[in-house]
C-alpha cells in the first residue's frame, strides 16, 4: 500500500459487511487482522483519547451524505457542499481541528456511499438551477486514502456527468497515481493545501514536503486537471513573509497560473478546547504563541491587524504573480475582506456567486 496510511488492523462494524466496498477494501488489505465489531459509543473527554490511526474501521454512516458547510452567519462563508465519505486523517497536523471535533478515534470509512449516489445523484438533479460545489476534504483528506478505498472510482463518474456540480478534492499528499489513471477530468478539481515551507515540516507531521505537493499538483495540471490551492492555515512564525513568499516562488516554478481556479486564504483559528489537545499531542509546535482573541464564532482567532497583515500581504505576492487566481477568504468579515483585499463579497450569498462563476467559466457551465 502506498500513501501516508499504514495500518495494523481492521475493524468492521456490524452492518457493514453487506456492502461492496467492504469486500473490496479487505481484498486491498488482505493479511491484516480483521476484527468483526459492535458500534462503538461516543467517548467524552476531548483530547482523553488515542486518535489511534493506525485502525481502520469501515462502518455504515446513518446521517445525511451531502450537507452544506455550517459556516457562521457572522463570518463570509463560501456555500460549500460537504460530502461525507469518512471522518479522521491519517496525517497529524498539530492545528487539525479534527483533534477536537470528533470524539471517536480511528480512521473511519463510510462504505455504504455507493448505495446513497442515486439518492444524492436525485437531489443535484431536481436543483438544477443551482451549481453545487462538492468536497470531500472537510473531515478527511481526499486523497491520503485513495489507493485503499479507491473513491475516485465511484465519485469521478458520478460528479463529472452531472452538468451542475463540481468536486474539489482537498488533500496534503501526493497520492494522484489513481486519479491520473482515470479517465475522468471533466468539473474535477484537484486542490492543495500549502503553507510556509518551515510550517510544513515542523506541523503537518506525515504530509509531503510543499514542493513535493505542487510536484503532484503539476502532473495533475498536465494531465488535464483544474487546481486550487488553500493557504489555510495560515500562521504567524518568524520570518513569515520570506517563507511564505518562498512558497510562492515554487508555485511560480512549477504551477501554470493559468490552470489555477481559486486560492483561498485562512488565519489559524481553533476552538478553546482545542488548545489543551495541542499542548498535550504536540509538544513541540509553536503556533499558540500567537496573540489571539475570541471570534464571534466562538473560536480563537488573532488579532485583525494581525489577519488584516496576512491576507494583505498573500494577496499581495500571489498577484504579483499573476492577476487572475481567485483569492478569497475563508471565514472573514465584510471589514476583514475590504481591509484586506480592497473589495468584498459583501455576504455568503455575494461570495458563494463569485466561486460558482469561476468555475463556470472554467468549465463551460451556464450559471
Amino acid at each position: 500500500m502506498t500513501g501516508p496510511a499504514r495500518f495494523k488492523r481492521i475493524r468492521v462494524e456490524e452492518g457493514a459487511e453487506t456492502y461492496s466496498q467492504t469486500s473490496v477494501i479487505l481484498g486491498r488489505l488482505n493479511g491484516l487482522p480483521v476484527e468483526h465489531v459492535k458500534p462503538v459509543q461516543s467517548r467524552q473527554g476531548p483530547g482523553a483519547l488515542d486518535l489511534d490511526k493506525e485502525t481502520l474501521r469501515l462502518l455504515p454512516f446513518q446521517g445525511e451524505f451531502l450537507k452544506p458547510c455550517p459556516g457562521t452567519k457572522e463570518y463570509i462563508c463560501c456555500g460549500y457542499q460537504i460530502l461525507h465519505v469518512g471522518t479522521n486523517c491519517p496525517l497529524d497536523c498539530s492545528y487539525c481541528v479534527l483533534q477536537a471535533y470528533f470524539n471517536q478515534p480511528e480512521l473511519r470509512v463510510f462504505v455504504n456511499l455507493e448505495s446513497k449516489l442515486d439518492q444524492i445523484g436525485d437531489y443535484i438533479d431536481r436543483n438544477s438551477g443551482k451549481l453545487f460545489r462538492i468536497g470531500t476534504g472537510e473531515f478527511m483528506d481526499s486523497l491520503a486514502l485513495e489507493s485503499v478505498v479507491g473513491w475516485r472510482k465511484l465519485l469521478l463518474p458520478f460528479l463529472s456527468n452531472r452538468m451542475n456540480a463540481v468536486l474539489e478534492l482537498k488533500t496534503k499528499t501526493e497520492e494522484v497515481d489513481g486519479l491520473l489513471s482515470s479517465p475522468w477530468r471533466e468539473r474535477i478539481i484537484v486542490s492543495w493545501s500549502l503553507n510556509s515551507p518551515s510550517i510544513a515540516a515542523v506541523e503537518e507531521k506525515g504530509a509531503p514536503s510543499i514542493k513535493k505537493r505542487l510536484e503532484a499538483a503539476r502532473r495533475c495540471q498536465d494531465e488535464g486537471f483544474v487546481v486550487g490551492f488553500h493557504f489555510d492555515p495560515l500562521i504567524e512564525h518568524q520570518d513569515w513573509k520570506d517563507a511564505y513568499r518562498r512558497t510562492v516562488d515554487m508555485m511560480d516554478d512549477l504551477i501554470n497560473p493559468n490552470g489555477i481556479i481559486w486560492i483561498s486564504l485562512g488565519c489559524l483559528r481553533y476552538m478553546p478546547l482545542l488548545k489543551k489537545v495541542i499542548r498535550k499531542r504536540h509538544t513541540g509546535s509553536h503556533i499558540l504563541d500567537g496573540e489571539f482573541i475570541l471570534g464571534f464564532d466562538g473560536k480563537m482567532r488573532y488579532f485583525k491587524p494581525i489577519r488584516v497583515g496576512m491576507y494583505t500581504y498573500m494577496s499581495k505576492i500571489l498577484n504579483q504573480w499573476h492577476d487572475d487566481l481567485g483569492v478569497y477568504l475563508c471565514m472573514e468579515s465584510d471589514e476583514i475582506w475590504q481591509r484586506s483585499l480592497g473589495w468584498s463579497p459583501e455576504h455568503s450569498e455575494g461570495l458563494s456567486r463569485y466561486l460558482d462563476q469561476r468555475a463556470a467559466n472554467v468549465f463551460g457551465m451556464n450559471y
